[in-house]
């Protein structure tokens, strides 16, 4: 018995040291949302208020175009995402972009609901206090998804869809970044929420670029460093515990508006056989595919698929 007690006393030992070790190593506290802010949130980021949730965002470009291009982000991602998209776009268009709750400087969620329905909730009301009645939107990743339902249940505000590796599809990933799979581990995840080492930050980005040379420190320590805004960890978790129906693509075969269907070829989270799923179901579409490129596109190749974008924006609209 008391041989037993040394070793149960030894592991606690050992098991207590090592959580110390991990947490003096790995563990970051919250960046102070105004140092983040200050960092990225300048000219031409404004904050507004929906719901009692401080929101960021940036609306740039041509205020006289009469139909304003949304762009709505991913998991994990921020607007910061299509950069490089507005810093062109905006010399001929209005270019909107918002930090969905929960992500990037706005704000989490109160009710703590990430589900699909309360995100395509959230951009209705966004656009009405921005005085949008009608736009092109566009989305990647669960951005895309967003984009795709708003679409369908809002029909008349919609003109122009883009999907850039869009989600909604039950679908089957031949590689998931490796701060997904920790999120859904029980015990993992509760640590994640305070233990939250940077390399999972650079495997995570590394994982939906196909040219992994394109991953810089910079573009790391972005995504690493606006995830450590308060509560954007613990949305995290929650967003990717949200079971959505598996039924709501069934509505994408509704969707009569224009669409521009971009895929990554290499896109191993959201793989490129979901693009034409999205061609098949949707009767009025453009699908391009674009060579060399992962989940997203827009960052990695950037005027690559710009140039597809203008030339589906060029096109005659109903």
């Amino acid at each position: 018995m008391k041989q037993l007690y040394k070793i149960l006393k030894f592991s606690a030992y050992v098991i207590g040291s090592l959580v110390i070790a991990v947490s003096v190593l790995f563990g970051y506290q919250d960046i102070p949302l105004d140092d983040l802010k200050e960092k990225y949130a300048k000219y031409p980021s404004t904050f507004t208020s929906i719901d009692g949730m401080e929101v960021h965002f940036r609306d740039e470009g041509d205020f006289a175009v009469s139909i304003p291009i949304v762009l709505i982000h991913g998991t994990g991602s921020s607007l910061h995402t299509f950069d490089d998209w507005s810093d062109n776009l905006k010399h001929k268009h209005r270019i909107v972009r918002m930090d969905l709750p929960g992500y990037g400087l706005t704000d989490p969620f109160p009710d703590s609901d990430y589900s699909i329905d309360n995100y395509v909730h959230f951009v209705k009301q966004f656009l009405d206090e921005r005085g949008i009645e009608k736009c092109i939107i566009g989305g990647n990743s669960l951005g895309g998804h967003i984009a795709w339902q708003f679409t369908a249940e809002h029909t008349e505000r919609v003109q122009k869809l883009i999907l850039i590796d869009a989600s909604g599809y039950p679908n089957k990933a031949k590689s998931v970044p490796l701060a997904f799979k920790i999120a859904k581990i029980p015990i993992l995840k509760n640590l994640f929420m305070f233990i939250t080492p940077k390399f999972i930050a650079r495997s995570s980005v590394e994982n939906v670029y196909y040219d992994k040379s394109k991953v810089t420190d910079k573009l790391v320590n972005r995504y690493f460093e606006l995830t450590l805004r308060k509560g954007n960890r613990r949305a995290f978790i929650e967003r990717l515990d949200v079971n959505n129906s598996l039924e709501s693509y069934k509505r994408i075969r509704s969707i009569k508006q224009p669409t521009l269907v971009l895929w990554g070829d290499q896109d191993l989270l959201i793989p490129v056989e979901n693009a034409e799923r999205f061609h098949q179901d949707l009767p009025n579409d453009t699908l391009v595919i674009m060579k060399d490129a992962g989940h997203i596109p827009m960052e990695e190749l950037p005027l690559q698929s710009l140039s597809v974008v203008e030339s589906f924006l060029d096109q005659n609209n109903d």
